[in-house]
């Protein structure tokens, strides 16, 4: 049976840690999925469309990751497709104490789901997407947080 992995996310955009994430977590799968959650009670600044784009042109020399997208509860997502594993990026204790409650209710839900935390590289424990996108707003250079292939030229 194919290990499949899905990482959920907004990747509002994607950053140098979510793609190191994705990076360490290949070797454990067969398949890793980048999976957009759509939340319509969010706002997002860059439509679906531009993210899912950048995603593939991160992972295009990369046959082991695809990217979809998501409405509903990612556990719901995990059994249609397949997966039994989900992965997560742990930046704080702060993040570890949420991705686990989340953990345990995704497991009660669907006990064959298993979520696999990743601590981010210490080096890359700052950057998150909600503060990169401050930065994009503010006008600041975003170069050392997004991989080269997310052009941001301007605000959407």
């Amino acid at each position: 049976m194919k290990k499949i992995a899905i990482f959920p996310g907004s990747f509002d955009p994607i950053t140098v840690g979510h793609v190191d994430i994705v990076t360490r977590a290949l070797p454990l799968f067969d398949e890793v999925v980048v999976a957009i959650g759509i939340n319509t009670q969010k706002k997002y600044l860059y439509p679906l469309e531009q993210r899912i784009a950048w995603i593939k042109d991160v992972f295009k020399n990369e046959p082991k990751v695809s990217v979809e997208s998501y409405t509903g509860l990612t556990v719901n997502y995990c059994r249609t497709r397949g997966a039994k594993y989900i992965i997560r990026g742990i930046r704080s204790s702060a993040d570890f104490e949420y991705e686990k409650t989340i953990a345990q209710l995704n497991n009660m839900m669907e006990p064959e789901l298993d979520t696999f935390l990743i601590l981010s590289s210490p080096e890359l424990s700052a950057i998150s997407s909600t503060i990169v996108r401050e930065i994009i707003i503010g006008g600041g250079d975003t170069s050392k947080f997004l991989p080269k292939e997310v052009n941001i030229s301007k605000i959407p």
